[in-house]
């Protein structure tokens, strides 16, 4: 199912409120070389669509809010200049996928007056919001309709053919029914292979129409692990969970930030703190398709405004520095690969497992050791078994170590240790 493009690929939200203003995709194409130098090989652009203006959210209103499954946002530019953008990150190697928001539309989407059968009611009748939540500036879509299910797989494919996108980054995917997006899946690959990103943490998504899910139980597991309110037994349960119970072929997607956790939750130095650079190195080298955030590389430390224009100062920064390297790592260690060509994490036991997390990924070609400090103190470990045994290269201090029964490594306080095998 994946296209063979994704098999080691990382991925880039790339958040077009940014740039807000006439000629968005234009300012945005200037970023694509810098991206690519970054080790970037998936754009995902965030909604690109009209945006609503009934019931509006803030001066510019949520981009998740469409008005026009067919159009461009005029505040971005126009579907050439789309075109000529996905070109341009084609012509660098990149792939872009769109956000697709199939749950709801704004208000004053023409379809409301023209398919009002097509939308959910509350119990008096009337149009709803999505329950429970605050969204008053959408309304909820009614996916027993064939007639609706017709034209969103119809406006979905319209974007693969005419703009030459190569996927979508599903939204809230879950409060759409399954079966839908085993169509959906079916009728873009009759056109070309497509990646398929949902917004959602389930395995059954995996059996059909999805590449990749969102590993939201990893990223709560760290941050309460780096806030001090957990310890690293929250990531072995998730990589337990992980490997016995999904797929051997999902991809999940493991983030440090994202729109929704840097407008709602906090920055990435918010969430993390001392413990970040630690963070960032597990979402690339442990299992899963890691993604960057708009402004992560530029160490942005601000909430970004999610219902304004809200730029973001553009600057090299160590966190970018280091997500360069990762992905340079990943993508020459065939061991980091995404699922199903990457090798499995095992686990290395070691002697502070409360505070301390080292597991082995290994093929044939490549393998990986790699060991973590998740605490506020130094800490001298030491290793069981044998699986880590053997002539390695650290990745970042660039010397030379080799493992046997004996061999301690010493860790600073929120330090780690990447380790890659000696080739043969």
């Amino acid at each position: 199912m994946h296209p063979d493009w994704s098999l080691d690929a990382t991925l880039y939200e790339l958040n077009t409120r940014q740039f807000t203003e006439a000629g968005t995709f234009r300012a945005a194409e200037a970023h694509l070389p810098r991206l690519a130098g970054l080790g970037v090989d998936i754009i995902w652009l965030m909604p690109v669509h009209p945006i609503g203006e009934k019931n509006r959210k803030g001066s510019l209103g949520s981009p998740y809010s469409v008005r026009d499954y067919f159009g461009v946002n005029p505040e971005f530019g126009t579907l050439d200049d789309l075109k000529r953008f996905i070109a341009a990150a084609h012509g660098l190697g990149m792939h872009v996928i769109l956000d697709w928001v199939a749950n709801h539309t704004a208000w004053d989407n023409p379809l409301v007056a023209e398919h009002p059968e097509w939308y959910a009611r509350d119990a008096a009748g009337k149009l709803r919001s999505t329950p429970w939540w605050d969204w008053s500036d959408v309304v909820d879509l009614d996916y027993t309709q064939p007639g609706l299910r017709r034209y969103m797989l119809d406006a979905m494919s319209y974007w693969v053919r005419e703009a030459d996108v190569d996927g979508f980054r599903c939204d809230v995917a879950g409060y759409v029914p399954g079966e839908f997006w085993d169509a959906a899946r079916a009728e873009l690959e009759a056109i070309r292979p497509v990646f398929m990103l949902a917004e959602w943490e389930a395995r059954d998504l995996h059996v059909r129409a999805f590449d990749a899910t969102y590993a939201w139980t990893w990223n709560d597991a760290l941050h309460a692990v780096t806030q001090g309110n957990a310890d690293t037994t929250a990531l072995v349960r998730y990589y337990s969970w992980r490997e016995k119970a999904w797929p051997r072929d999902s991809m999940r997607m493991t983030f440090v930030s994202n729109h929704d956790t840097n407008s709602w939750k906090g920055t990435q130095f918010e969430r993390f703190g001392d413990g970040l650079r630690a963070a960032i190195v597990l979402s690339v080298v442990g299992d899963g398709i890691p993604l960057l955030y708009s402004g992560q590389e530029a160490g942005n430390d601000r909430r970004l405004a999610f219902f304004e224009r809200d730029p973001i100062a553009w600057r090299e920064h160590p966190v970018g520095e280091l997500y360069r390297r990762l992905f340079a790592l990943k993508h020459d260690n065939t061991a980091l690969w995404n699922a199903p060509r990457g090798a499995l994490m095992e686990k290395a036991g070691n002697s502070a497992e409360r505070y301390a997390f080292s597991f082995v990924r290994a093929n044939e070609r490549d393998g990986v050791f790699a060991v973590f400090n998740f605490s506020g103190e130094a800490r001298t470990v030491t290793f069981a078994g044998t699986r880590h045994h053997g002539r390695y290269l650290d990745v970042f201090g660039g010397e030379p170590a080799e493992f046997a029964a004996a061999t301690a490594v010493e860790l600073e306080p929120w330090g780690y240790r990447v380790y890659t095998r000696a080739r043969s």
